[in-house]
């Protein structure tokens, strides 16, 4: 186990591996310390059971203790799969599982992503193509979970025709993903960090108009704890003090070339675990991860399930795209229209969308603060509104908006800009 441990600066894939390893353990440790064994089982029970929609905070349906263990468990899941699929660990792997924790948090669980990972290893199967090629894709495109949980709520199955008929859907969904992702990313040309999202809102977007053709009707949902975020803002800051000491002292015991990663835009694919190396993107990652737990506390928002999915996935993008440099000017535009509506930045929708539309951050890495606030602006205003299209049935709805705004934004600021 020595050389897991031991950080190669040419060869970092097994030193990533133990990293994430520990950040997976630490959430499960910090479930068993929320809370007793038999308390999680039943909060594990209930979550799984439990709808899934937007906005649905696990922490409120099953128990900190349980939400969080869930989340180590999608986490060790999603490990185990990208060795098993003989993928080198690297700067998107380090985003797709950080998100997959994140979002363990309020709407994925360890069954209703089964089926969706499932159809996009039918996919590989049809194509006669190594599962690894479509695994990232099959991992985000759990954003559709939620398809799994509602349907028999929706349509009155019970029994084993519900089941059924959700896990059809979720192993369709995830059949059909890798071929509509593949396009998207035409669409919005990178600067959408979360593709799969934008995908996945078309999905979502589908079935939900066909089953309101069909005469079946969605409720909105909004679970959302408070009272946590003592607690809760320790155990994240430990987590982002540990990313930074480690990339120090991996980094020769220097903050030397950390500066380095701003100079990227972000726009897909900019792994900076390939790009700068894994020191200094570890450093990044734990750098923006306080600064998205600081901008919750700060406007006086709850640290609950559905934040933290926020946070945990800034950090995992910050070895794939996301720094200080490229993110602030988006949340700047985000607080900016804020000041000129009668919503309040620590609304839950608000919250939100500030923490994910980060995913346009690679827009001001390309184009300057002024188009990066202006995205974060548009951005907020056109995710207050997805929602309905989907059912929130996607859970990457941000990410859904985020690729909406690309396609009216993008072409603009290229027709406005001066060579």
């Amino acid at each position: 186990m020595r050389q897991y441990f031991t950080y190669d600066e040419t060869k970092p894939e097994k030193f990533i591996f133990t990293i994430m390893i520990l950040f997976a353990s630490s959430l499960v440790v910090f479930g068993f310390f929320c809370d007793t064994p038999q308390g999680i089982l039943a909060g594990l029970i209930t979550i799984i059971q439990s709808q899934a929609g937007l906005i649905t905070d696990s922490m409120e349906v099953g128990g900190m203790g349980a939400a969080f263990v869930n989340a180590g468990m999608v986490m060790f899941l999603s490990i185990a799969l990208l060795k098993v699929g003989k993928l080198s660990f690297t700067g998107i792997s380090i985003a797709c599982l950080l998100l997959m924790a994140g979002f363990s948090l309020f709407g994925k669980d360890i069954c209703n992503i089964t089926p969706i990972i499932g159809g996009g290893w039918l996919y590989a199967l049809y194509k006669k193509e190594h599962f690894g090629k479509y695994l990232y894709i099959s991992l985000f495109g759990t954003a559709l979970a939620p398809v799994v949980t509602e349907l028999p709520v929706t349509t009155g199955m019970v029994g084993i025709h519900g089941v059924l008929l959700s896990v059809g859907t979720g192993v369709l969904i995830g059949f059909l993903l890798p071929a509509i992702a593949a396009y998207t990313m035409q669409v919005h040309q990178g600067y959408n960090l979360y593709n799969v999202g934008f995908t996945a809102g078309l999905v979502g977007m589908v079935i939900v108009s066909i089953l309101k053709f069909l005469g079946y009707s969605f409720v909105e949902r909004l679970v959302w704890s408070s009272g946590n975020n003592l607690k809760l803002s320790i155990l994240l800051f430990i987590q982002f003090a540990a990313m930074i000491i480690i990339g120090y002292f991996c980094n020769h015991r220097s903050f030397k070339y950390v500066l380095n990663i701003t100079r990227h835009s972000g726009r897909a694919v900019a792994d900076f675990v390939m790009l700068d190396g894994f020191a200094v993107t570890l450093i990044n990652m734990g750098v923006i991860g306080t600064a998205a737990t600081w901008y919750v506390l700060t406007v006086g928002g709850d640290l609950n399930g559905p934040t933290l999915g926020g946070i945990y996935t800034i950090c995992g993008f910050g070895a794939f795209g996301k720094h200080i440099r490229n993110i602030s000017p988006v949340v700047l535009g985000v607080v900016i229209i804020s000041l000129f509506s009668a919503r309040q930045l620590n609304q839950p929708s608000m919250m939100l969308a500030a923490l994910f539309s980060t995913a346009l951050a690679p827009i001001a890495g390309q184009y300057g603060w002024w188009w990066g606030s202006v995205a974060g602006a548009i951005h907020v205003s056109v995710v207050l509104n997805t929602g309905m299209l989907h059912a929130g049935l996607n859970l990457y709805n941000n990410g859904f908006a985020a690729g909406l705004v690309c396609v009216v934004l993008v072409p603009l600021i290229e027709a406005l800009k001066k060579d």
